[in-house]
């Protein structure tokens, strides 16, 4: 059987009872609620590709993203199952198919226990998410690292008026997803995704687990996390002949922090790590603020000012980042108008060599079922030693189309 495939099989039992039981409880007492949506994309890149084999300048694909959640009545139980999937006319590696979340989650006065495949978000900042670790990065989705693949994991949670304690079990890694031979947005050599090597003896197998706690006092947020277990980000070793990359995933430990204090109009941000089992430990830290002025002009909109400083101190043997020694500045604009529109737009400065990474994320309702979204990401002023130089001439624009219910 292959690398993780047991898993794999485990993960589509589990949601398929999970589905089944949700189908059986819509009879019983309690709420069953549905969602999700049908999107369409077309991503333009204006530049020509790097790589002769990237021959397309325009993409299109298509995603499914069911989602069914069953309550009880005095709302103690609770069943989820989100599901994704994507096609890419160009892309294999990119037409994927994700259980996002299949899980059992009891709801107790004070204990909380979720059980099955979830996701889990930490982090308060807007440029990079520095502490969260929980889940893999679904990374042919984008560069932002926003999107997340499902995880397996036991998740008990204690909360007290000392704040709010979390234990993970997490079973299994998951190897990041990257961009095939055809895809752009991806290093200079083709990344064998599916052919990893793992540090731990027991490989993908390797159980891990986090420990957090957080606390709301007043207007501050605080959180502090450790992770042990395999790591979401892995280093590269050259293929057979040299002609592609092959991850590496070692066994890392993590120590972070989250924090966010509420001051009237502002925001203020920080999240810091530091990192040991990838070369030498190092950290890295987010820092900045969000100052919202409301009703712009006397109007019903809000623009939000943003600043974020950011330091990366990982050595050469680390996983490559773009963020060493960078600045953020952005605005985000909401217009508080029936068809919800937002606008966030920022660039990312490197301090060493000025490289710059523009972007621009927009939406807006269109009547009360679809969404329509831009997104649009720019490279400038690129050293060509930098970890940036793959990426230079894969900026593009992305306009989606979203039906949902």
């Amino acid at each position: 059987m292959k690398r993780g495939a047991g898993r794999a099989l485990g993960v589509a039992a589990l949601t398929a009872a999970l589905a089944t039981q949700v189908a059986a409880l819509s009879q019983a007492a309690g709420e069953l609620d549905t969602a999700g949506s049908i999107g369409f994309d077309l991503r333009w890149f204006p530049d020509e590709a790097a790589q002769p084999v990237q021959d397309e300048s325009s993409v299109a694909s298509a995603t499914f993203e069911p989602e069914l959640r069953w309550r009880g009545a005095e709302r103690r139980h609770q069943l989820d199952l989100a599901l994704f999937a994507r096609w890419d006319e160009v892309d294999d590696e990119r037409s994927h198919v994700d259980v996002r979340e299949a899980s059992y989650r009891y709801v107790g006065n004070r204990l909380e226990v979720l059980a099955g495949v979830s996701r889990v978000f930490w982090g308060v900042t807007e440029s990079r998410h520095l502490v969260d670790v929980i889940n893999q990065t679904d990374a042919v989705e984008d560069i932002d690292e926003e999107d997340k693949l499902g995880q397996p994991m036991l998740r008990l949670a204690l909360s007290r008026d000392w704040g709010r304690l979390e234990l993970y079990t997490l079973f299994g890694a998951r190897e990041r997803t990257f961009p095939g031979r055809r895809g752009r947005l991806r290093p200079p050599l083709p990344v064998e995704a599916t052919r990893p090597r793992y540090e731990a003896s027991r490989g993908d197998d390797r159980i891990d687990w986090a420990l957090r706690w957080s606390r709301s006092v007043g207007a501050f947020d605080l959180g502090l996390a450790t992770f042990h277990g395999t790591a979401r980000e892995p280093q590269f070793a050259l293929g057979p002949e040299g002609r592609t990359l092959v991850p590496v995933y070692a066994v890392t430990r993590q120590y972070s922090v989250d924090a966010q204090w509420t001051l009237g109009a502002w925001l203020l941000k920080l999240e810091a790590m530091t990192r040991s089992g990838q070369g030498e430990t190092f950290g890295a830290a987010v820092a900045g603020f969000e100052r919202t002025l409301f009703q712009v002009g006397g109007s019903g909109a809000d623009l939000g000012l943003l600043l974020e400083l950011l330091w990366d101190g990982r050595g050469a043997t680390a996983p490559p980042t773009l963020y060493d020694e960078d600045t953020f500045l952005g605005l985000r604009l909401a217009l508080n108008d029936i068809q919800d529109t937002e606008i966030l737009a920022g660039v990312i400065v490197d301090h060493d060599d000025g490289s710059r990474v523009a972007v621009v994320e927009a939406s807006r309702r269109l009547g009360s079922r679809f969404v329509l979204s831009l997104d649009v990401r720019h490279f400038a002023g690129v050293d060509p030693g930098s970890d940036l130089a793959a990426v230079e001439r894969d900026g593009f624009a992305n306009l989606r189309l979203a039906w949902h219910w």
